[in-house]
């Protein structure tokens, strides 16, 4: 399948060999050819881990501070008091097993984040065929198995994102929309390099942050030297 001519001309003002400082390539990205579409705006971090070994993996999430841009839906599998306090802080879908059964039974998914009351994991744990896949299961080192349901709905109201270092030592992570401000967008990343730079796993040896990479949904990626990224997370 061929490139579009609105690809082709973001390529032309790329320069493919350069690494661009954090600033710059969020600028840059910013004045290039858009969609139809607000696209959405990723970063792919090459971290120097070795993910097969359970001491390198990074995995986590932050609440970017000018969210990703994006309506998510969240449900709560709680009951009682957390079941009220669920939906006052703004949960889609709240419930208990009638939830898990429509499910089961009827393959519903009309959701993009899931919560649960510890005591409502013997519920879940029956849904982790169907949720594990698509990694909406809770987790508590995600803060999504938590009694604070209220915070944890804010948080993912308000642009909580999770990552997880791949099989080849890559985070992916949606940190936006290309319809974004600049300054938002350089501040949502450098929340995210903060947090991975201190989950530098003690047994990680040598450079950390790799290579770094900034693209939209449709367009051509640009290559960030990766220590702007870290200085601009630090100060």
């Amino acid at each position: 399948m061929g490139r579009s001519n609105r690809y082709k001309k973001a390529v032309e003002q790329i320069e493919r060999d350069k690494l661009y400082p954090l600033g710059e390539a969020v600028e840059l990205l910013k004045s290039l050819p858009t969609g139809k579409f607000d696209e959405s705006v990723d970063v792919a971090i090459n971290l120097g881990v070795d993910p097969k070994h359970a001491d390198q993996m990074v995995r986590g999430a932050v609440v970017l501070p000018h969210g990703t841009g994006k309506s998510v839906r969240i449900l709560v599998f709680a009951k009682g008091d957390k079941e009220h306090e669920a939906r006052e802080a703004g949960a889609d879908h709240v419930g208990a097993d009638e939830l898990a059964q429509k499910i089961q039974n009827e393959g519903w998914l009309d959701f993009d984040r899931v919560i649960a009351t510890p005591d409502m994991m013997g519920v879940v744990g029956r849904l982790g065929r169907v949720l594990g896949p698509r990694g909406l299961m809770p987790n508590p080192k995600l803060g999504t198995v938590t009694q604070d349901v209220g915070r944890a709905v804010s948080e993912q109201k308000s642009g909580k994102v999770e990552y997880r270092v791949d099989k080849n030592g890559i985070i992916h992570c949606a940190v936006g929309k290309a319809s974004m401000e600049a300054d938002e967008l350089l501040a949502n990343i450098s929340a995210l390099v903060d947090v991975i730079q201190k989950q530098k796993p003690s047994a990680a040896k040598g450079t950390y942050f790799k290579r770094m990479a900034l693209s939209t949904t449709m367009g051509p990626g640009l290559r960030i030297e990766p220590q702007s990224a870290v200085a601009a997370a630090a100060g």
